[in-house]
Order: C-alpha cells, then sequence, then structure tokens
C-alpha cells in the first residue's frame, strides 16, 4: 500500500466516524515552550488543558512534527526519523479508552488488514482497565505486556497535558531480532501507533527529572498518533524507513551522487549504510523546514537546522561525495511529497538557495577547521604530545562549528587520540549553562501562563471590539503581578490587567499592540502601555496606575490612543503592498520572515541571498508609493482556510490560523491572512520611505522603512540638509552634488600634493640631522627637538635618519610638543637592531621623565607623557642612556 493510500485510509476511517479533519500546524509552533511541533496534540493542547472550548469534540490530523532528541539513531536503527507524519485521531472530552482502543484495533486489522497474531500492546503498570480492553477485543495475555513510566506514560517534554498509554507493536520477525516482545527489542517488534489516555497535568520537572502530576485535567481526552513511515515499512514489506515510498526517490539521488548502491541486504547498521540512510533522512527534515520558515541560525530552531545539514553534509563526504548534495537531495524531496505538500512546491527556490548557501558556508568553515586542526596538530607533535586536548577540540567544535567527529578522524591519521573526556565536560557545561538559562526563562513565561490560564478557564475569551471602536465600556475581570493574580494595586504600580471587553489590539503578526488609557468607575486612571495575548484569543494589557488604586471588579471605560492606532495602521498596510512588489521584484521566494508594524514605521524580514542593489531598492520604493497613490481599496473579508487558499491568499510563516480566516485585499496586487488594523484606501498608508536593507543572518535580509508623517518629517529633513548644504558650497540644490564631488576631488589633490612636500620636508630634515650626529664610544647619536610634527611623522623622521646613517652603529631620539603632549620617537640602525639592541630601551627613562610611557620592540619605539617643559631634559636623558648603550 502506497503511503498516499495509507494517508486517504486513515482519514477516511475517522472522519466517518464523526471527526473533523484538521489540517496540519506549521513546524513552528506557536507554544512558547516548544521549539518545533514534536506532536501532534500540540495545536490541541488549549483544547486539552481547558483553556479554549474547542470548535468540535473529535478531530483527526496528520501533523508534520520534528523531532531531533534521535538523531543519532537515524541509519542506526530502521525506524528512526528527524521528521515523520503523525496520524492521529483525538477526543476532546468526547469518548475514551474503550473507543480509542475499538477504533486502533478495527482500522489495524480491518482497514490495513495487518495479521492479528503480529500485533504486540504494551499498557503502563499501573493501568488495568486499559489491559482488560485489550483482552476483551481478543489480544491474548501472553501479547500484552506492562512497562513503566518511560515507555508508557506520555508527556510533552514540559509543563502541560499528559497520561498513560497503550502502544501498538507489530513483531516483524526474527530477521529482525530476538524472541520476547516489545520489552525485548524495539527493532522487531516495532511501535507503530500510541494511544495516550490524556487525564493528567504535569507540572515543573525537578534537577533529576521527575515532575509532579498536579491534578486531573477538566475532562478525559483522547491523543494518539500512527507514523506513517513505520506503517509504510510494514505494508510495503521494505527493511526501513528510508526505503519505503515516501524517501526512496531521495535515497535513489543519494545513491547516483555517490556513484554506488546503497548496502539494502541483511539488518545491519555499517557506517557506509548509516550515511546513506542519514544524508536521505536529513534531507527531508531540512525541506520541510525551511518550507515551514526556518532559516540556519546559531541557536534555536534555526540551529537544529544547521545541525541536520552539517550533519548530512559530514555523511555525503563519508560517502566519498565531493559535490553539492543537499539541492538534489531536497529537491528529489519536493518532486515526491510536493503534491501532498503544497508549501514544499511553492518554496522550492527558498529550499534550494538556502541549502546551496549553507552547504557552501560548511565548506568554507570545513577548510578553515582543518587548517586549525593541522595547527594544533603541529604544535602537538612539536611538544612530543600524543593527544589533542579536549579545550583544543572544543574551540573547533564550538567557535568555528568543526564537526568533532572529523577532529578525532583526523587527530587517528595522525597518530594522536583526542581527549573525548574533556571535550565531553566542557560541552556539557556549555549545555548545562544554556538549559539553566533557558529554563529560567521558561520557568517564568510558564507562571505567567498559569495565571492566564485560571482566568481564561474562569471568563473565557476576551471579546476584542477594536476593529469597529476605539473606546468601550467593560469590566476588569483580573489583575497580575509578578505572574500571580491579585484581587487589587495601588498607584504608581505597573501590572496586568484583563477585560471582558477590549478595543485594544493586541500584538500579533507583527504589529505591536495598542496603547491608551482605562479610568475605572472609582475615579482611578490608568496608562495602559501594551497589549498582548495571553492565549489564544485573551487579551492582557499592561497597564501603569497613574491615579487612586484600583480592584477586580469593577467597572471601566477603555479608550485606545486613535492617532497611534492609525499610524499603525499605515504601516500595516504598507507592509503588505511592501511585501508584495519585493515579491515581484525579486521573485516569490522573498517572503516575509518576520515583521515590525509600529507607528509611523516598519521592519521587513524577508528570505533573500544577496544584498539587494541601491538601484532595485530605489525601484522597489517606487512601486510601492506608485500602487499606494493609486488609491485601492482596502477590503476586509472572512473565509474558510482552504477558500482563502484557493483564492490565492498569502499565509505567512510561523503564523497560526483557525478554520475560518480574516482575508486583508489591497487592490488586486495583494491579498493576505491578517488579524490586523489597516486604513481604507492605499492613499492613507503612504508616502513610504525605506532608510535601508541588511542582513540579519545566513539567507535572511531585513528593509526599515518609515510611513506617513514620519516619511514626511524625514523627507523634510533630508530637505533642509540639502538646502544648508547647498548655502555653504554656494550653489543650487540641484548642482550640490557635483560642486561637492568637485571640491572633494580638489581637496584630495591638495591632500596629496601636500603629503608629497611633507615627505620632501621630512627627507630633508633627516639629512640635516644625520649630518649633524654626535660621534660618541661605540657610535654616533642625533637628538633633536622638533616642531610641527604629529607622532606618525615623528616617528617617520627617527626612521628617515637611522636609514642614512647607513651601516654605523647610531641611535636617533627625535621629541616634540602635539596636542599638548611630549612625543619621543628612538629609531637605531639595523647594524645596532642585529645585536639585540631594542629601540625601546632608550626610551625607558626618559618616558618617566615626561610623565607617561611607551615602547615597542623593533628598531622603532615612541613614548609620551603630559610634561611638555620638561621635553629637553627627557631628550637629554634619552642621550644619556644612548651613549650608555652604545658604549657595552
Amino acid at each position: 500500500m502506497r503511503s498516499t493510500q495509507i494517508r486517504s485510509t486513515f482519514l477516511d476511517f475517522f472522519t466517518s466516524r464523526g471527526h473533523r479533519h484538521v489540517p496540519s500546524s506549521p513546524l513552528i509552533p506557536s507554544d512558547p515552550t516548544l521549539l518545533l511541533a514534536n506532536a501532534g496534540m500540540n495545536q490541541f493542547k488549549p483544547y486539552f488543558l481547558g483553556e479554549v472550548i474547542p470548535e468540535y469534540p473529535r478531530a483527526t490530523t496528520i501533523q508534520k512534527c520534528a523531532r531531533t532528541s534521535d538523531i543519532d539513531n537515524v541509519g542506526r536503527t530502521n525506524r528512526h526519523a528527524t521528521f515523520f507524519e503523525m496520524m492521529g485521531n483525538f477526543s476532546f472530552g468526547d469518548y475514551f479508552k474503550a473507543d480509542a482502543i475499538t477504533y486502533a484495533w478495527e482500522l489495524l486489522t480491518q482497514g490495513y488488514n495487518l495479521e492479528t497474531d503480529r500485533l504486540w500492546i504494551t499498557v503502563y503498570q499501573d493501568d488495568d482497565e486499559a489491559e482488560q480492553l485489550w483482552r476483551k477485543i481478543g489480544v491474548p495475555a501472553e501479547r500484552i505486556q506492562r512497562l513503566g513510566m518511560d515507555d508508557n506514560f506520555w508527556s510533552m517534554g514540559v509543563p502541560g497535558p499528559c497520561g498513560p498509554s497503550s502502544e501498538l507493536h507489530y513483531d516483524r520477525g526474527p530477521a529482525f531480532g530476538p524472541e520476547g516482545g516489545p520489552a525485548v527489542d524495539g527493532e522487531r517488534y516495532v511501535e507503530i501507533w500510541n494511544l495516550v489516555f490524556m487525564q493528567y497535568q504535569r507540572g515543573e520537572g525537578d534537577k533529576k527529572g521527575n515532575f509532579p502530576l498536579l491534578g486531573d485535567l477538566a475532562q478525559q481526552s483522547i491523543d494518539t498518533g500512527l507514523g506513517l513511515d513505520r506503517l509504510a515499512a510494514i505494508l510495503q514489506d521494505v527493511e526501513n524507513v528510508c526505503s519505503t515510498d515516501l524517501l526512496l526517490p531521495t535515497l535513489t539521488a543519494v545513491q547516483e551522487l555517490a556513484g554506488r548502491d546503497y548496502p539494502d541486504s541483511g539488518s545491519g547498521s555499517g557506517e557506509e549504510k548509516v550515511s546513506f540512510q542519514v544524508v536521505t533522512e536529513h534531507a527531508r527534515s531540512i525541506a520541510y523546514l525551511i518550507a515551514d520558515g526556518v532559516l540556519p541560525a546559531k541557536d534555536g530552531r534555526g540551529y537544529v537546522l544547521r545541525r541536520l545539514m552539517r550533519r548530512a553534509i559530514r555523511h555525503a563526504r563519508l560517502l566519498g561525495i565531493d559535490q553539492p548534495v543537499l539541492a538534489p537531495a531536497t529537491a528529489s524531496v519536493i518532486a515526491n511529497l510536493g503534491d501532498i505538500w503544497p508549501e514544499l512546491t511553492d518554496q522550492a527556490s527558498l529550499i534550494e538557495q538556502v541549502v546551496t548557501a549553507e552547504e557552501e558556508s560548511f565548506a568554507r568553515t570545513l577548510a578553515q577547521g582543518t587548517r586549525l586542526l593541522n595547527a594544533a596538530i603541529t604544535r602537538s607533535r612539536e611538544s612530543r604530545s600524543t593527544t589533542l586536548t579536549g579545550e583544543t577540540t572544543f574551540e573547533l567544535h564550538d567557535t568555528y562549528g568543526f564537526p568533532v567527529e572529523l577532529t578525532i578522524e583526523a587527530a587517528r591519521d595522525a597518530g594522536l587520540t583526542v581527549d573525548e573526556d574533556r571535550f565531553t565536560t566542557l560541552l556539557t557545561e556549555q549545555q548545562k549553562r544554556a538549559k539553566a538559562s533557558g529554563k529560567a526563562k521558561t520557568a517564568e513565561a510558564l507562571r505567567r501562563q498559569d495565571a492566564y490560564r485560571t482566568l481564561s478557564a474562569r471568563h473565557g475569551r476576551t471579546d476584542f471590539v477594536g476593529y469597529d471602536r476605539l473606546n468601550t465600556e467593560a469590566t476588569i475581570l483580573g489583575l497580575i503581578a509578578d505572574g500571580t493574580t491579585v484581587l487589587g494595586a495601588d498607584q504608581g504600580s505597573t501590572i496586568e490587567l484583563v477585560l471582558d471587553r477590549s478595543p485594544f489590539y493586541a500584538e500579533s503578526g507583527g504589529q505591536v499592540g495598542d496603547t491608551g488609557t482605562i479610568r475605572t468607575s472609582s475615579g482611578a486612571l490608568l496608562e495602559v502601555l501594551d497589549t498582548k495575548l495571553g492565549l489564544e484569543g485573551f487579551h492582557v494589557h499592561t497597564v501603569r496606575i497613574r491615579e487612586g488604586e484600583i480592584r477586580t471588579g469593577e467597572q471601566a471605560e477603555a479608550l485606545v490612543d486613535g492617532p497611534r492606532r492609525d499610524a499603525v495602521a499605515r504601516s500595516h498596510s504598507a507592509t503588505h503592498v511592501l511585501h508584495a512588489m519585493l515579491r515581484r521584484t525579486l521573485g516569490d521566494h522573498a517572503r516575509q520572515h518576520g515583521s515590525l508594524v509600529d507607528a509611523g514605521r516598519l521592519r521587513f524580514d524577508f528570505a533573500h541571498f544577496s544584498a539587494v542593489d541601491p538601484t532595485q531598492l530605489a525601484a522597489i520604493q517606487t512601486l510601492v508609493n506608485d500602487h499606494l497613490l493609486d488609491d485601492p481599496e482596502v477590503r476586509i473579508w472572512h473565509a474558510t482556510r482552504s477558500e482563502a487558499e484557493a483564492a490565492g491568499a498569502t499565509a505567512l510563516f510561523g503564523e497560526k490560523y483557525g478554520d475560518h480566516v480574516r482575508i486583508v485585499d489591497i487592490g488586486d496586487f495583494s491579498r493576505e491572512l491578517c488579524g490586523g488594523t489597516h486604513v481604507p484606501h492605499g492613499a492613507g498608508a503612504g508616502p513610504v520611505r525605506i532608510l535601508g536593507e541588511a542582513s540579519i543572518g545566513s539567507n535572511l535580509r531585513r528593509i526599515e522603512a518609515l510611513t506617513g508623517r514620519d516619511a514626511l518629517t524625514y523627507y523634510d529633513t533630508e530637505r533642509r540638509l540639502l538646502d544648508e548644504l547647498s548655502t555653504l558650497l554656494g550653489t543650487r540644490p540641484h548642482d550640490a552634488p557635483g560642486t561637492l564631488r568637485k571640491r572633494l576631488d580638489a581637496l584630495t589633490t591638495a591632500q596629496q600634493e601636500l603629503a608629497r612636500l611633507r615627505d620632501t620636508e621630512l627627507r630633508t630634515r633627516a639629512q640635516q640631522f644625520a649630518a649633524s650626529a654626535r660621534t660618541v664610544t661605540g657610535g654616533r647619536i642625533v637628538t633633536e627637538n622638533v616642531t610641527g610634527l604629529g607622532p606618525d611623522n615623528l616617528r617617520t623622521l627617527a626612521t628617515n635618519t637611522a636609514d642614512l646613517l647607513g651601516d654605523d652603529r647610531a641611535i636617533v631620539v627625535l621629541g616634540t610638543e602635539h596636542d599638548g603632549k611630549a612625543l619621543l620617537a628612538a629609531a637605531i640602525t639595523h647594524s645596532l637592531h642585529n645585536t639585540g639592541t631594542q629601540a625601546g630601551q632608550i626610551l625607558t627613562s626618559a618616558a618617566h621623565a615626561v610623565g607617561g610611557g611607551g615602547g615597542g620592540k623593533g628598531p622603532v619605539a615612541s613614548a609620551g607623557g603630559r610634561h611638555t617643559a620638561v621635553l629637553d631634559k627627557a631628550l637629554a636623558i634619552a642621550a644619556q642612556d644612548a651613549a650608555r648603550v652604545l658604549g657595552q
């Protein structure tokens, strides 16, 4: 059975049983506690926690998931992958264990026709009910095994919903491992479906990894996950996930690049076989991550992508592939799976350019790291050490991104060993520091989230009325201080406040939150500093109490800062137009990857792989303003997500959308899913003044621009500066650039002539000083107090004088007063320097005399201090020291 039929069989089964088919959420989750979407239940977490009332009691999905916890197992087992499609069915307070178990058994045995005597079951060690349900359905006791919390109790790995689970395993036969069931061997008895009985909520874990159960969820629910890759391997009777129709075209592409076949026989995991699978599997993960908006970076999810890329490149090199591998490998993923996942096809150009740029960058990293590694190996040999230090290995890994595996391999070839224990210690220490920092931030976020959940569960979503009005009567539902709910607050406090209804737009989609005022019925005046989404549909206002005191339950009048809202709306509409013009000019890959929409200004991040030429940037600005001047209508309408996509609406990377979406059309050239505020007509957003464009990371660019009155003010400032410049130049504004260019050319010529004259003067002075050199025991000395020279020219004059003294043993010491300081310079001839004498030793005492210091190794040295009045005395001291050195 091909993967397309496996998917359709699953979805048809559950939709026919009353489940809503919900599209996969992006790999970039909206949950702040998650780096990447790692389970089918992620997007339903608010439903399980009771934060949001679901629109449907049952759902089914095929969710894109990324997990790198098992990255080292890829290729070394037949079943592990860093990206996979998780087919799932969910119940939100509807059915529970009995129905979930019945559905799973029926689908596997009748829908997919798996042999019943090859299916094994595991249940949580204390879950008597689950075992009895499996026995009732016909599974014999000998094929049901009880396992502990590590195997059969599921959580997200962070605080949130959790519960015992029951897993279905398929016996692949003796060729894959020993007998004994899932408790004995996971390769033979491969887990294919996990049924999670979601009924508890877990808290923050302790240092040992233990976490408390905070209690029961509001309702018992079901979360299941059936791995498409693993089921496909079974139904297609192939050895591992890379040989299914999901990945076989990519494996074939890698074989062609390597010039040899994949060793497909047996169940072993030789290194060559591992490398084939790593390149193949990682190519799929890379394509999906980029398509969903992840770009290479030094940390976060961007680091996950970069690690996958570099790991794939390294294994390609181990296969002898010395040409670019990521572009053709990801292209095969797109060709094979693009029809099922259209975002792959839509972002094909972006994927190709990102992987090409990253592979080129990593090639430079390998070249640089190899040079540094070779130098370290040479040092180790010279010191007769047989070990490459852990510090060197860690520096190569951490600072330069050089894979530790390559360091170990190169050291071995050079007859050295690597201090891997020390490297591991340094790496662990770094990871602990990073984890501690992240844990503190997560704990703070979770504390606030708990307060938000409590209020949301009690009061529901905020009634946002800000699209139609800027003020409303409201009730204060809750106050939050330092992440904890409080009953009241006094004048001078800055706290978070929740209203039952609000005209304040909460920051999202790049648009900043509204500001304004709230006046309570008791007369308190609150300044609204910001508005954010605490949870989906739940507005949280940060306020400073200017007058009086407030209490929960008070009535209040909320008023948005209208002029600021208007300025923000202008920037938001301008951002949509800029997005459209960038894609028109640079290509469809130049999609938005983040933005800031603020009053009078905007910041727009987009995918591109080189600097935008200034001429091209100016053309984009002209296009934006031309389209705004045409005064296109800004139309807002609502539709289902599928209807919006069919109509060509652009969905932005990383944004979460529901089944029903809000669409903003600007003329006939921009159509985006958007929840923000906008002007009614395009002309109201202009003008737009682009300030500049720059890189903010690998393959990511940023444009900053001003809009509306701020743009006009900037234009006025530029005009005033041009007028002032024209006045200074004595010319008309439009002639100012040409006039300034001529004067700068003339100034350059004059400076060059001045430098020539100064060089002539210095040569003449040097000749005079050399001719007047005094002869002392052991050589000759020049000491002079000169005027009109800076530090560079003083050193040059001293050096020129020493050079004119030829092969004599001679010392030149010059002094001058410059910018209120006494400066000294000493130069010695090469014949004297060759005896080991340093110019700096001539100036030590003289520098102390002028109240300063200085020095320098070699034939030239400088010194200086604040005491200009004793410059002649300092020169005399230097002359004495020079005579002493020559007489030795």
